[in-house]
């Protein structure tokens, strides 16, 4: 590692890596993936042009040199990449790496859940976005149901996985689904987490006026529970955190459009395809797998990566104007990862 933490333009040091190993995914939400874009005919990466877990395991030995701490696997749906265990078994062997999590719809971890705790995965956040069932099959668009979900939540939970619920809240989709999100999760003791929905990639159809904000949703959550505030664990930290009164059960808020927190960003996301971007909303990436696959030694792809981070200057959610929306073409959340 080096003596001094690599560092942006403006200060912000590269700590967290979001590594997405597939840009496919077995639901079709419509904020995210719909199926009139994503369909039968839509062409995804090749197998062969996805990063292998060794040339993963390379860059991420490489990015922990730089001062990585966290890695988290996303995707896509990450469990559809055969074998995931033993890339988390790879990672959790790199000297330095304080913590490896997953970000899963998961449909499919019940099965998945103790093989992949056993390979040295330490947390996992779920996305699902209502309880009902219904309304859930509504939102994925494939007919899946909540009780599979939930079996792998509890399954994650039963085999020592620290687990978090992610709920993207849109007005008019699933905001009638906050209180019995919250309800359910307070009683069995996870931590469940509002994102406001953001207008990431070009498919989603965002606009503001779908948006629930972070003080629309307290103050609904509000006439139901008495929430605490929670002291961030980490400089840098994405949810805004509260836990319920009398309780040690967390709910938490995570604000990119209404309270952006760009001025602490120290994520970098590496797509499937080994392009690595330095922000969510970014327009393009520095390809890593070209300088993997030409025989580029390590201290050549740290001296062209190093530039990357250091001249980065990204504050989309500080900057976000109606004209930038509109105009400016961002990656889709499928192929860069959430």
């Amino acid at each position: 590692m080096q003596d001094t933490p690599l560092k942006d333009k403006f200060g912000r040091p590269f700590q967290d890596l979001r590594i997405s190993v597939t840009d496919r995914c077995n639901f079709r939400c419509r904020y995210c993936m719909p199926k009139e874009i994503f369909g039968p005919d839509f062409s995804f990466l090749p197998k062969e042009h996805l990063l292998s877990f060794e040339e993963i395991e390379r860059l991420a030995k490489l990015f922990v040199q730089l001062g990585v701490k966290k890695i988290r696997l996303t995707g896509g749906e990450p469990l559809l990449r055969r074998n995931l265990s033993l890339l988390i078994q790879k990672l959790s062997n790199i000297d330095g790496l304080d913590d490896i999590a997953l970000t899963t719809n998961a449909y499919m971890l019940e099965n998945h859940a103790e093989k992949l705790k056993d390979a040295g995965l330490k947390r996992v956040n779920v996305s699902l976005d209502a309880i009902d069932d219904e309304t859930f099959k509504s939102i994925n668009d494939v007919g899946a149901k909540t009780n599979r979900v939930l079996k792998g939540i509890h399954k994650a939970k039963e085999v020592g996985l620290e687990v978090k619920v992610n709920m993207v809240v849109k007005k008019g989709m699933n905001d009638h689904e906050v209180i019995p999100m919250a309800k359910y999760f307070k009683e069995h003791e996870i931590t469940l987490r509002y994102i406001e929905f953001m207008d990431v990639g070009q498919t989603n159809g965002w606009d503001f006026s779908q948006v629930v904000t972070k003080k629309a949703l307290f103050q609904q959550l509000n006439e139901h529970f008495k929430l605490e505030p929670v002291e961030p664990a980490y400089k840098g930290e994405v949810a805004q955190r509260y836990r319920y009164a009398g309780t040690d059960t967390e709910v938490g808020f995570i604000t990119s459009v209404s309270e952006s927190f760009c001025s602490t960003c120290t994520r970098g996301r590496l797509s499937a395809d080994g392009k690595f971007f330095t922000c969510l909303f970014a327009t393009d990436g520095l390809n890593l797998k070209e300088l993997l696959r030409t025989g580029a030694t390590d201290d050549e792809i740290i001296s062209a990566f190093t530039p990357t981070w250091e001249n980065r200057t990204d504050r989309y959610s500080d900057e976000r104007t109606e004209e930038s929306v509109k105009n400016r073409p961002k990656i889709e959340m499928s192929y860069i990862g959430g």
